[in-house]
C-alpha cells in the first residue's frame, strides 16, 4: 500500500496510527500541504478532493478521506479491530471520533485558516484565538461525553476506560492524538478535562502511536 499524506495533517495521522495499529506495511509519500503540492495535476488527478490523505491499495484504487480508509483498514484486516464487537459500543466509538472528525478539525484545518487570514483579512492574534476557542470548546465537548461513557460503563458493570473506549485503541483514539498534537502546537489550554487527557496520555504511551506521530515522518520539520 501507499499512503500519500503530509505530516502535520491530522487526518493523515489518524491514518499513519491506524497502520502501525494493525502492523500494515506501507510507502510513505510526502504530500506538502503549506507549498500546494496537492494541487500538483500529478496528484490532484488522483483523487477527487485533491486533499491528503489518500491510501492506494495493493490493487492500485486510491481511497480518500480518512475515516473511510480506517474502516476500511478495519474491514480489510480486521485484528485488532477499531471498532469494539456490538452495535452500541460501535456507535459510541463512532460518535467519539465524529466529534472530532465531523465537529472540531473543520472549523480549524489548513484550508480555513488560510481563508482567514488572506480572504477575510484577520490577523495572526485573532486566527489563532479563532482556533483555540474552537478546539477548545469542542474538547470540552468531548469530556462531558466521556464522562457520561463513564457513567454508562459503570451502570453496565464495565471496567473504567483506560482510552477513549475501554483499554484498547479504536477509531475514537485515532481521532483525538491528532487533535490534541495540533491543539498543543497552538498552546491551546488542556487544563481541567482529565479524561480526554487521560486517554491521550494512555495512547501516547504505545509504541503505534509513537511511530505514528509527526516528529517520526521522514518528511518532519520543526
Amino acid at each position: 500500500m501507499q499512503l500519500y499524506n503530509y505530516f502535520r495533517s491530522s487526518a493523515s495521522f489518524r491514518v499513519r496510527i491506524a497502520l502501525q495499529i494493525k502492523g500494515l506495511a506501507y510507502d510513505y509519500l510526502p504530500v506538502h500541504l503549506v507549498k500546494g503540492e496537492h494541487k500538483a495535476p500529478e496528484y490532484a488527478s488522483r483523487i477527487g478532493d485533491a486533499l491528503v490523505p489518500t491510501l492506494v491499495t495493493d490493487g492500485g484504487t486510491a481511497l480518500s478521506q480518512s475515516m473511510a480508509i480506517i474502516e476500511y483498514l478495519d474491514e480489510t484486516h480486521p485484528t485488532p479491530a477499531l471498532l469494539p464487537g456490538t452495535p452500541l459500543a460501535r456507535a459510541r466509538v463512532r460518535a467519539l471520533a465524529q466529534m472530532v472528525a465531523c465537529e472540531i478539525h473543520p472549523l480549524n484545518n489548513l484550508r480555513v485558516l488560510k481563508y482567514l487570514v488572506r480572504d477575510l483579512k484577520v490577523d495572526e492574534d485573532a486566527k489563532n484565538a479563532w482556533y483555540r476557542h474552537w478546539v477548545r470548546s469542542g474538547l470540552e465537548a468531548f469530556e462531558r461525553q466521556l464522562a457520561l461513557l463513564a457513567q454508562e460503563r459503570a451502570a453496565q458493570g464495565l471496567a473504567p476506560s483506560v482510552l477513549c473506549w475501554g483499554d484498547t485503541p479504536t477509531l475514537a483514539d485515532c481521532c483525538l492524538v491528532p487533535q490534541i498534537f495540533n491543539g498543543q502546537r497552538f498552546n491551546v489550554n488542556m487544563d481541567g478535562m482529565p479524561l480526554t487527557m487521560g486517554a491521550f496520555e494512555a495512547c501516547m504511551a504505545l509504541p503505534a502511536f509513537q511511530q505514528a506521530q509527526p516528529s517520526a515522518c521522514p518528511d518532519f520539520e520543526a
